[in-house]
Parts: structure tokens; sequence; C-alpha cells
């Protein structure tokens, strides 16, 4: 599945940001679509901005969390950052606590250079999309 066109907006959002953190975050999108894609679960995602970065909802099923994508003042790396209030940026830490860095609660960041660890960032990002729908699964058992 290829991402679908950027909308207007959400493009201007890449444009702005450093070339190489732009287009390592459109890769990271890329994956984003392929994921949701993949899911049944998780449906057509609505493509935003939220405080002026590119964000994804899942707003047809409601099964995940905003995942946004962007950057940090203190940081050259790009930066994928979920809501601070959810335990996914722990969980991200606990499995894979050498691949990437991570900001508090609310950041996993990704270097501008070298290969993208696909495999391992499909899992978080696939995490943040159903994380709803895991937390659903636990409160009906």
């Amino acid at each position: 599945m290829i991402a679908p066109p950027l909308p207007r907006e959400v493009n201007r959002a890449f444009g702005a940001l450093p070339a190489p953190i732009g287009k390592r975050l459109l890769q990271v999108r890329d994956l984003i679509f392929a994921i949701a894609a993949a899911h049944d679960n998780i449906g057509r995602l609505t493509e935003t901005l939220k405080w002026g970065e590119p964000a994804y909802l899942t707003d047809e099923t409601g099964s995940g969390s905003t995942i946004r994508l962007g950057c940090l003042k203190d940081s050259e790396h790009a930066a994928v950052l979920f809501n601070c209030k959810t335990t996914l940026v722990d969980t991200f830490r606990e499995r894979f606590p050498e691949q990437f860095e991570y900001r508090q609660t609310r950041a996993l960041l990704l270097p501008v250079a070298g290969k993208l660890p696909k495999q391992e960032l499909s899992v978080c990002l696939s995490l943040a999309l159903t994380y709803h729908l895991d937390r659903r699964t636990k409160k009906a058992r």
C-alpha cells in the first residue's frame, strides 16, 4: 500500500522541517500507512496537523493513540511523538532499550542518517495505532 497524497497543510509542515528530518519522517509516514493498511482493526487514518506538526489519528475506529511527527528543539534527530499520558514510550523503552533514544514519556528519536530500523519501529507504531484496542481487550477479560 502506498501512502495517500499529502494534504497541502501537512506537506507544508514537512517542508518546514530541516531537510534530513523531513525526509526521515516521510519514511515514518509511509510506515504508519502501511501498518494501518495491514491491520483490519485500525481503519482509515486521519492525517492532519496537531500543534503545527503532521499527526495521524485513528478517528474511524478509535483503535489507537495519536502519533505526531516532528523535531525537538534540543535534538538533531527526527522525533516520533506520542501522547505522554499513555504507557507507549515506556513500553518501547522496555522492548527496545538500545535501538532508540527516548525523551521522557513522549518521544522516540530517530537518527536522520543510516538505515531506518523498520522492524522495531513498526512494532512501536503498531502498538500506538492499536493502543486502545489492546486496553479494551484487557478490560473485557
